[in-house]
C-alpha cells in the first residue's frame, strides 16, 4: 500500500543541517494495523508527514498504490490525499461552528462529492456518535471529539489512514475505543493504519510496531505485547542517551 525506499529528510541550511530521516526503507501492506515508535527527536512524525504527502522528501521515494508522490504536481497530490488519504491528528481539527455531521462530511465537501447521508450515519453509528448527530464540538468530551475525527478520516473509503497520537489527550477508556474503531477499519474494511505513538499499551493494538531511532530503523516486532514493546522502548531510550553523550560511539539495535 505504501512504500518507502532510502528516504531521507535533511532541515536546516548546509553546515547546520539535521537529518530527521537517515535512509528509511520500508513499507505498510493493505490491510495492517503498524505501530511507529521511538525516542523523542527519532523522526516518527517525519516519517509519517512524509509517507502521507505532507513534507517532500529530500532525497529517495514514497508510493502510495504504485504511485510515485514524487513525481505528482501539488494539485495532484492534494487530489490524491484527499481521495486515498484519511488524517487523524491529536488535536483532532474539527470545526466548531458544526455539526458533528458537517464536520464528517466536510472531506467530501471539499472533494465535490455529494454525502451519501446514509454512509454517513453509517460511519457514526460505527464510532458510538449516532445519538449526537447534531451536537457541535464544544459539546462533546474529548474521546467523543477524537471519534468525529476517526469517523472524518474515514467518510472518504481511504486506501491509508495515518493517525498522530490520536490517543495522546485521551483517558484510558476513550484511548481503548479510539484503538478499537482503528483496528476495527483493519479487520472489516480493510484498511491500512499507520499511527505514530509513544504508548505500549496502544502500540499493542496493532499488527506490528516500526521502531525509530535518530531518523534510522531500529527494529521492528511483530504480534506485539505492551510489556515486549516497553522492554524494546527502553534500550532505545537508553541508546538514545548514550548517543547524545558520546555521538561517535553510537549504533543501530
Amino acid at each position: 500500500m505504501v512504500q518507502l525506499g532510502a528516504v531521507r529528510k535533511v532541515y536546516g541550511k548546509r553546515g547546520n543541517e539535521i537529518a530527521a530521516l537517515d535512509n528509511v526503507s520500508t513499507g505498510f501492506d493493505r490491510g495492517t494495523f503498524t505501530a511507529v515508535m521511538g525516542p523523542s527527536g527519532s523522526g516518527k512524525s517525519t516519517l509519517l508527514h512524509c509517507a502521507a504527502g505532507l513534507d517532500h522528501t529530500t532525497s529517495g521515494s514514497v508510493h502510495l498504490e504504485g504511485q510515485d508522490l514524487g513525481t505528482l504536481r501539488e494539485k495532484q497530490l492534494t487530489l490524491l490525499r484527499r481521495e486515498r488519504i484519511g488524517f487523524v491528528f491529536q488535536s483532532y481539527n474539527l470545526l466548531p461552528a458544526l455539526t458533528v455531521t458537517q464536520n464528517v462530511e466536510l472531506p467530501l465537501e471539499l472533494a465535490g462529492r455529494r454525502p451519501d447521508r446514509g454512509r454517513v450515519s453509517e460511519i457514526l453509528e460505527r464510532v458510538g456518535l449516532g445519538s449526537r448527530e447534531r451536537h457541535r464540538p464544544a459539546e462533546l468530551s474529548v474521546g467523543q471529539q477524537q471519534r468525529v475525527a476517526i469517523a472524518r478520516a474515514l467518510v472518504t473509503d481511504p486506501a491509508v489512514v495515518f493517525a498522530d497520537e490520536p490517543t495522546g489527550a485521551l483517558d484510558t477508556r476513550s484511548s481503548r475505543d479510539v484503538l478499537g474503531l482503528l483496528r476495527e477499519a483493519v479487520q472489516t474494511a480493510g484498511q491500512t493504519i499507520v499511527m505514530v505513538t509513544h504508548d505500549p499499551v496502544a502500540a499493542s493494538y496493532a499488527n506490528r510496531v516500526l521502531f525509530l531511532a535518530d531518523g534510522r530503523i531500529a527494529g521492528e516486532i511483530h504480534a506485539p505485547t505492551a510489556e515486549a514493546v516497553a522492554e524494546r522502548m527502553t534500550h532505545l531510550s537508553a541508546w538514545a542517551e548514550e548517543s547524545l553523550a558520546a555521538p561517535t560511539a553510537g549504533g543501530e539495535q
